[in-house]
């Protein structure tokens, strides 16, 4: 009996000496809500009422025709995809832009744009029609102009063939502007299918809905614990909310707004004026939902000091592949990103600008584990496919 008691001692012994098993930090109550918050995934298609041909296959072919078409730019040299390219997660992995000059900022990546209300850094564009004009015409982007863009449509008999197929008119009888207008549309409505797949979280986040215990016991343990950082100690999801991860405002985050050759960018400052003055703004006639909602949103903004330096809040999907980051490409990876919140600068803030931003004092650890989490917000799409269809 002495000899027995002995061994299980023994085995005691090396029970409690062996090292602790990791477990899985436990989600309360109010950690479970803000989780769930974050989808479900994917959203129903965009629709917008701007745009009377959103959502139309017709026109979705024809905007990706147009979106790789090099002939519009205004030395024919490229098309949408220079800086948006479908291998680069629909942008072009430098700092900046660059386009027949290099631009003051980061090219965003347009997963999910139909889902946005504001669109630019400074949200300088209040349709995504709107917004495909300006690389169009933008001097040092690729600097067509309205005639040349429609010169060169009127001469393609594919594309005079899908634009009577989708606006009910041939090219050559729609003056230069309204066949621009159109052009941005048919663009829009592409752009409006590139939607990313669901991820890890996403489905980690529908077995926490339905209590799947062992659907939610697959979800990385490093990812759980940066989850509970996102969401709990780090305020991320204060801005970086709902199933896209993005509130679709503008913030200062004391990412310096200074350009190389000495000026300032201002952000939604200047963004605010862009939207105003815009003649394809939602205000114009050239809005396709003249007496709906659509029109609200331009007309309620208001010009105010606070926006000086405030840049949108991007969406966080497929992050972990979409470097470098901020306005100005500033942050090479998410390392960087997490360092920056972390050591923040709080006088880099202006006055009355995010006072929420503390910095958030990461250890190392923390910091691999918010970086596992942002790690599972990245989708496992098939690369993109071009159409090769022919107008019938």
């Amino acid at each position: 009996m002495r000899a027995l008691l002995a061994i299980l001692a023994a085995a005691a012994g090396i029970l409690l000496a062996a090292p602790a098993v990791a477990q899985a930090p436990m989600l309360g109550e109010a950690e479970t809500r803000r989780v769930l918050a974050h989808g479900p995934w994917p959203p129903a298609p965009p629709h917008d009422p701007s745009n009377r041909v959103s959502g139309q296959p017709a026109a979705i072919a024809l905007g990706e025709r147009l979106f790789f078409d090099r002939r519009l730019s205004g030395n024919g040299a490229m098309a949408c995809d220079w800086c948006h390219d479908p291998a680069r997660d629909w942008s072009d992995g430098f700092a900046r832009g660059v386009g027949k000059a290099t631009l003051d900022r980061n090219t965003p990546a347009l997963w999910n744009v139909g889902l946005q209300r504001w669109f630019g850094w400074g949200g300088g564009h209040d349709s995504l029609w709107s917004q495909s004009l300006r690389p169009l015409l933008e001097p040092r982007e690729m600097g067509g102009a309205a005639a040349q863009v429609a010169a060169r449509i009127r001469a393609d008999a594919d594309l005079a063939c899908r634009y009577r197929q989708v606006f009910g008119q041939a090219p050559s009888s729609m003056d230069d502007t309204a066949l621009l207008v159109a052009t941005g549309k048919a663009l829009a409505a592409f752009q409006e299918t590139l939607v990313s797949g669901r991820t890890p979280f996403d489905d980690f986040r529908d077995a926490l809905a339905r209590g799947d215990a062992a659907a939610m016991a697959r979800y990385p343990q490093d990812a759980l614990r940066g989850l509970q950082i996102f969401i709990g100690k780090g305020s991320c999801s204060t801005c970086h909310v709902g199933p896209l991860f993005t509130n679709g405002e503008f913030a200062d985050i004391g990412v310096p707004f200074f350009l190389a050759r000495g000026g300032v960018d201002s952000g939604r400052h200047e963004g605010i004026r862009q939207v105003r003055g815009s003649a394809f703004n939602l205000l114009g006639p050239y809005n396709d939902d003249p007496g709906g909602a659509t029109r609200l949103r331009t007309r309620h903004v208001e010009l105010q000091h606070r926006n000086f330096g405030e840049f949108k809040v991007p969406s966080l999907r497929n992050v972990a592949r979409t470097a470098p980051y901020m306005h100005n490409g500033s942050l090479a990876g998410l390392r960087e990103v997490v360092r920056h919140y972390s050591e923040l600068n709080e006088d880099r803030l202006h006055a009355d600008g995010e006072r929420i931003l503390k910095p958030l004092r990461l250890d190392a650890g923390e910091t691999d584990d918010l970086i596992a989490f942002l790690s599972t917000l990245s989708d496992t799409a098939p690369p993109f496919r071009r159409r090769a269809d022919t107008c019938p």
